[in-house]
């Protein structure tokens, strides 16, 4: 059969996760560049009909497969072991999945059952006769890397934000698939969710974030940055250093060990722009720093940097915005 598959992730609500829109909208672009190759959807979950609607507004088809087991279970090695049957009987040349927490386990679980290679948390994937050819950022986003398939055939992984997704002009079918076996490996049971505690909106698809650093100086200087966000209609950001200090709530953070952002405005306050940080907001559309420092790194890459004392700017700023709105 050949062609490119998609794995449509599933949210906890039995939606589909914003991150499987992403990928299946880069896999039509990756199809457009290798020649026309078929993009196909595979959704696998207790009650698949409603996430593979939605897939199908991105790809041509979608298959589901309704596996019980994965409402109160880890669904990534149970997906896996669904998903490796179907590649068994119908021999895709490429997955492609979210490198998110089910996409990261499906994949490292389906190499493992079909044989096949990984090329892990690409930012980009461009298409080519002989096979993809993905993009990394390693060694903390100091160096970027091409990687490709020795036989053009394998699994890519996608990190989030890394594309925008974009419907396709026209809606897939949907169809049931059918699998065949017993699930072998061990079934991992969900004994909890547990919500993070905080009111703060989330930064995730966040068109504009305001995000403080160790220059805010502590909790109570992020007071300023949530009156900015407020006022901006943004949410709250944060680097590592901030929440290390506990100054805001880790699902704030931004960068290679938090989250990856991609606004339309990332304004970030007394922020240095150490490597780290850089790679979870350096696709934002307009970057705009505030910082005493005019040799700190963030001055290479920011669209503008406004050289001086936060609070002083961040209340200019915010004195001019509240006079706008009224």
């Amino acid at each position: 059969m050949g062609g490119i598959w998609v794995h449509g992730e599933l949210a906890a609500d039995g939606s589909l996760a914003k991150l499987s829109t992403e990928v299946a909208t880069l896999a039509r672009v990756l199809a457009a560049d290798s020649g026309g190759s078929e993009v196909t959807g595979i959704v696998i979950g207790a009650d698949p009909s409603g996430a593979a609607k939605e897939l199908a507004a991105y790809v041509p088809a979608v298959w589901t497969v309704t596996e019980p087991l994965t409402g109160d279970h880890a669904g990534g090695m149970i997906a896996a072991q669904r998903m490796a049957a179907l590649v068994e009987a119908h021999d895709p040349d490429v997955i492609v999945a979210g490198a998110g927490p089910e996409g990261r386990d499906l994949a490292g679980a389906l190499s493992a059952l079909t044989g096949r290679g990984v090329l892990a948390n690409a930012t980009a994937v461009r298409g080519t006769p002989d096979g993809p050819i993905a993009t990394h950022s390693v060694f903390g986003g100091k160096l970027i890397t091409d990687s490709a398939f020795v036989d053009g055939r394998g699994i890519i992984t996608v990190r989030p934000n890394s594309v925008t997704a974009e419907p396709a002009d026209k809606a897939g079918t949907v169809e049931a698939a059918a699998v065949s076996g017993e699930l072998e490996q061990p079934a991992v049971p969900i004994v909890d969710r547990i919500e993070a505690a905080t009111k703060a909106a989330s930064i995730d698809d966040a068109r504009i974030i305001v995000a403080g650093g160790r220059g805010v100086g502590g909790p109570d200087g992020f007071k300023l940055i949530e009156d900015l966000a407020k006022v901006l209609g943004g949410a709250v950001g944060a680097t590592r250093a901030a929440v290390d200090s506990g100054w805001i709530p880790y699902s704030q953070q931004i960068g290679q060990t938090g989250k990856i952002v991609k606004p339309q405005l990332y304004l970030a306050m007394g922020i240095s722009g150490a490597i780290q940080h850089k790679v979870g907001m350096q696709t934002a559309s307009t970057i705009i720093a505030v910082n005493r420092d005019p040799d700190s790194p963030i001055a290479d890459f920011a669209d503008m940097i406004v050289i001086g004392d936060l609070v002083a700017v961040g209340n200019a700023l915010l004195a001019q915005l509240r006079g706008r709105s009224g």
